[in-house]
């Protein structure tokens, strides 16, 4: 059977669908970036823990020393633990992300959460 719902945005009464109103009501001060469709990010690391949320668009974090990927989609958030070497093929309609970075060791591990679950 086919139900007709409409996703879950993960709003609520005090959770704004909005991303950058969600990660604001997380204490998170987000900046945003964008690339083109294609655009691709060579695996690298950072020293501060670092917060993602696709804005629009999609693109594909690889996790090399993980072995594995995981690609997010508007609303999508990924939290990165300072260190974690990742790498990035932006989505064929190019993609934009609001980035927070937060102090290393705040996340023990690579997070995914799916844009309802957050």
């Amino acid at each position: 059977m086919t139900r007709n719902t409409p996703p879950d945005n993960g709003a609520s009464a005090d959770r704004p669908a909005d991303p950058a109103a969600r990660l604001r009501a997380d204490g998170l001060d987000a900046g945003s970036w964008s690339n083109g469709p294609g655009d691709r990010y060579s695996a690298h690391g950072h020293a501060y823990d670092k917060v993602l949320v696709v804005a629009s668009g999609s693109i594909q974090f690889g996790l090399p020393d993980l072995d594995r990927s995981v690609e997010l989609r508007v609303g999508d958030r990924l939290d990165l633990p300072a260190g974690t070497r990742h790498d990035a093929v932006v989505g064929g309609s190019g993609v934009t992300c609001l980035e927070a970075h937060v102090p290393a060791g705040t996340f023990a591990a690579v997070t995914f959460r799916a844009s309802g679950e957050w």
